[in-house]
């Protein structure tokens, strides 16, 4: 991929900062001079890395002239250094493109994942835990951290829904592409002809909101408390602890039992109603800007079908980018990393693209 358009343009652009930062004026504005420097030292780290690629290639270049030398011991010696040649090429050529990308905020947030039992009865409920536990799996040996915020138990040991957040090193970027609806093929333990089912669990990632990004008026929140309901409906706290909050401008409700304390409830139903509207806002500004927004890996959105896991073949498809894998054993114990590295590199192509276009 040529991307010298593109340099050129960060270099003019680097130029235009250097001249802002000259003005001791800028730094009258804290905020906007935060913003300067930042993009400044982000551009001066995509230049050096751009200097490294076109060092790497020329080299790579010689090499390849020099492994066809009649001096059988120098093109010997070129043609060993090649692949180690190709390989540092290659990373530089990735550094580069994910620096020549537009700034993503929320990249390196946590994350709140919603998962819902869809289309199955109680399959589709069974479906819901196993993708509980796969993200599970996933989050432990990616070294994030977990904390279950609520949950609602199915009779034979599935959920209906389960909500709970993931902390750590770019949780977002590792899990945003997992949004939409999965489907699972397999024959239940309750199915006595054998006869393969299908159901549906339905998956929300959404990226974890702080307080400036989206604003709560109190006067637009109804806040209720109620005594937690248990299995069967008994109360299980002596005093009143679950919360429903309601957003009365867009209708949301949000109730969380599974604290131990009506103040934690209040929290954890604060945290996903305010990441719930930073998704809504986020949505419809990028709806305004693009109509067809990422069309190659799909909208993300939670109407759609994003993957399907074929137990009896013990394979696992997205059908975004069309990647096949048989090793669903794997996958459902949390080995997400060859799907989300190429989801990941699906993106940053259409990415890439749309910026190039632009």
């Amino acid at each position: 991929m040529d991307f010298n358009s593109l340099i050129k343009l960060k270099r003019e652009r680097l130029e235009q900062l250097e001249r802002e930062i000259a003005d001791p004026a800028l730094f009258s504005n804290r905020q906007r001079a935060s913003e300067i420097m930042r993009e400044h030292a982000n551009i001066k780290q995509l230049l050096a890395k751009w200097g490294e690629l076109e060092t790497g290639r020329k080299q790579l270049d010689d090499n390849r002239e020099l492994a066809m030398s009649r001096d059988v011991e120098i093109a010997a010696m070129a043609d060993d250094e090649i692949p180690d040649l190709e390989k540092r090429v290659g990373d530089l050529e990735r550094d580069v493109q994910i620096a020549l990308l537009p700034p993503d905020e929320n990249e390196e947030r946590d994350a709140i994942v919603e998962i819902r039992a869809g289309t199955g009865g109680n399959e589709a409920a069974i479906f819901a835990a196993d993708l509980y536990r796969m993200y599970h799996r996933y989050a432990e040996g990616a070294g994030l951290k977990t904390e279950d915020l609520e949950s609602s138990p199915s009779e034979l040991g599935g959920f209906k829904e389960a909500i709970f957040r993931v902390s750590g090193e770019s949780v977002f970027r590792k899990l945003r592409y997992e949004s939409g609806v999965h489907r699972v093929q397999r024959v239940p333990a309750t199915e006595a002809q054998g006869r393969i089912h299908t159901s549906t669990a339905t998956v929300a990632v959404l990226a974890e909101a702080q307080d400036v990004d989206v604003e709560m008026k109190p006067e637009d929140l109804r806040i209720e408390v109620s005594r937690a309901g248990g299995p069967g409906g008994q109360g299980v706290n002596t005093t009143d602890s679950a919360v429903q909050v309601m957003h009365i401008p867009t209708g949301m409700i949000v109730r969380c039992q599974d604290g131990r304390s009506q103040i934690k409830n209040k929290e954890r139903a604060l945290s996903i109603l305010r990441a719930r509207l930073l998704e809504r806002k986020q949505r419809e500004e990028a709806e305004k800007y693009s109509a067809q927004r990422r069309g190659q890996i799909g909208t993300g959105g939670r109407e759609e079908k994003i993957r399907t896991y074929n137990f009896p073949q013990n394979r696992v498809t997205d059908h975004r980018i069309g990647l096949t894998l048989y090793n669903l054993d794997g996958v459902i114990e949390g080995d997400l990393g060859e799907l989300i590295s190429a989801l990941q590199a699906a993106d940053m192509a259409e990415r890439l693209k749309e910026t190039l276009a632009a």
